[in-house]
């Protein structure tokens, strides 16, 4: 895998730097797009093979140039991945638009747009993967997670289009949907004793993953081992979606 190049975006924490650390290990050029450039400048620092750009997903001229950038610099790009996400959560009665604005604009549309501007990269070279990190979400409703849950959905239906409209070019395009995972953006759930307690209640692992238990499936569907999978999407959850999802009303309860 030497000489290979690769994007993740969200890569300065959680299960993009997870990601990053997996390919870094076989020796794989990573670019990292995200907005936290204190962290991307350390790890830069810590790690030869880790390139960190700031980068706003759902800004088109912001992708744009960031491909570009790729390209120019390392002249190819094999591998994509897009990890970057959060939420903005309310019931949906009570949601403002531009909260649910946001959380469609960065799960949705920065999925979109890396997936256009790296397609038109992968077109020109005729061969390339893409990973899109959906959810379980996009297949579980829960409480104050309409936006999400739809933005999710709507990953996987983008992932199999993709595969569909890219394949005559040698581009593989699947999707990972994790469930609970330890990162930053859910610390105040797994923090909050009750409902970590629900969640475990569910999960037959009776655990959170660890990032590196998504990083692991992610990296095998980009590699020659998973050629012949396209347009698939990968439940990753611990046996989380054989039960159902916890009542989070509690969380907002307690505030």
């Amino acid at each position: 895998m030497e000489n290979e190049v690769a994007i993740v975006t969200g890569g300065a924490s959680g299960i993009g730097l997870a990601i990053a650390k997996e390919l870094m290990q076989s020796n794989i050029q990573l670019v990292v797009a995200d907005i936290n450039q204190d962290s991307m400048d350390k790890l830069s620092s810590e790690y030869d093979l880790y390139d960190g750009q700031k980068v706003d997903v759902t800004n088109e001229t912001d992708v744009k140039n960031f491909v570009d950038y790729v390209v120019n610099k390392y002249g190819k790009i094999d591998r994509s991945f897009h990890v970057a996400g959060a939420t903005k959560s309310d019931l949906i009665i009570d949601q403002s638009l531009e909260d649910w604005e946001f959380t469609i604009k960065l799960v949705l549309n920065g999925v979109f747009l890396f997936t256009k501007y790296v397609g038109q990269q992968m077109k020109e070279q005729n061969h390339g993967t893409m990973v899109n990190i959906s959810s379980i979400n996009a297949n579980i409703p829960m409480f104050y997670g309409a936006a999400y849950s739809s933005a999710k959905a709507s990953v996987i239906m983008l992932t199999k289009n993709a595969a569909l409209e890219l394949s005559d070019y040698h581009i593989n395009v699947n999707a990972i949907l994790p469930g609970l995972v330890a990162t930053p953006l859910t610390k105040k759930m797994t923090a909050n004793k009750v409902v970590d307690d629900k969640f475990k209640e569910k999960i037959t692992a009776k655990r959170a993953a660890e990032p590196e238990e998504i990083a692991k499936p992610a990296v095998f569907l980009s590699s020659s081992d998973a050629s012949y999978i396209n347009g698939s999407s990968l439940i990753v959850d611990g046996g989380w979606q054989v039960t159902a999802y916890p009542d989070l009303r509690e969380l907002r309860a307690q505030k």
